[in-house]
C-alpha cells in the first residue's frame, strides 16, 4: 500500500472547450489561466487566407490557431480543468467534433466588434445540447454593450449565462470558468445525473 496518498486527494479531471470566432481571444484566455506552459498550434496568417478568413476589425492579427490550444488549471483540490481551444476559422471546424468529445462544457468567446464571427460556434454548441456559457471579451477601444443587448442580438436563450470578461486577466477568466462549472452542475442536476466530482 502506498503511503501519504488517498483517493480523496486525486482531483477529478474535467475537459472544457473554449471556442469562438477568429480573433475572439481563445488563445489568450487559455494562456492567461493555465498553470502549465500552454500548448498552442499558432501559424502565421498568410496570403492563402485572403478571401477565406475575414480579418476586418483584427487587421493587426499575424497568427492564428490551426488545430488547438491546450492548458490546465486546478480550480480547487478536487477538480482539475483541462482546457481545449478550438480554431476560429470555419475551414478548420472539422476538428471540432474531436475536440468536443468527452467535454463537460464550453466557453464561447465573443468579440462584439465582429459579433457575426461567433454564430458558427453558437449554432454548433446549441445543437450539441451540452452546457455552455457565453463570455463577451472586452477589447481596448471596443464599444461596450449591455449584456441583454448582446443576448438579444445573438438570439441567446435566457438560461444560458452571459458574462463580460477580459481574457488577459486571470481573475476574470477564473470567474468565467466558475460560471461554466455552475452551469455544468445545474445541467447535470436537471438531467438527474450526479454532480461533478461526486463519487
Amino acid at each position: 500500500m502506498m503511503s501519504g496518498r488517498s483517493d480523496s486527494t486525486v482531483p477529478l479531471a474535467v475537459k472544457i472547450v473554449v471556442s469562438g470566432g477568429l480573433g475572439a481571444g481563445k488563445t489568450t484566455f487559455i494562456g492567461t489561466v493555465s498553470e502549465i506552459e500552454p500548448l498552442g498550434t499558432e501559424a502565421a496568417i498568410t496570403q492563402v487566407s485572403v478571401g477565406i478568413d475575414s480579418l476586418e476589425g483584427v487587421e493587426s492579427k499575424t497568427s492564428t490557431t490551426v488545430a488547438l490550444d491546450f492548458g490546465r488549471i486546478v480550480l480547487d483540490p478536487a477538480i482539475t480543468l483541462y482546457l481545449f481551444g478550438t480554431p476560429g476559422q470555419g475551414r478548420f471546424s472539422f476538428l471540432w467534433d474531436d475536440l468536443v468529445e468527452g467535454a463537460l462544457g464550453t466557453v464561447v468567446l465573443v468579440d462584439t466588434r465582429r459579433i457575426e464571427e461567433c454564430f458558427p460556434a453558437l449554432d454548433y454548441f446549441e445543437a450539441q445540447g451540452a452546457p455552455f456559457v457565453l463570455a463577451v471579451n472586452r477589447f481596448d477601444g471596443a464599444e461596450r454593450f449591455e449584456p441583454e443587448v448582446v443576448r438579444e442580438a445573438l438570439g441567446l436563450s435566457a438560461e444560458v449565462p452571459l458574462l463580460e470578461c477580459d481574457a488577459r486577466e486571470r481573475g476574470s477568466v477564473r470567474d468565467v470558468l466558475g460560471a461554466l462549472m455552475d452551469r455544468v452542475v445545474g445541467f447535470r442536476a436537471a438531467e438527474g445525473r450526479p454532480a461533478v466530482g461526486a463519487r
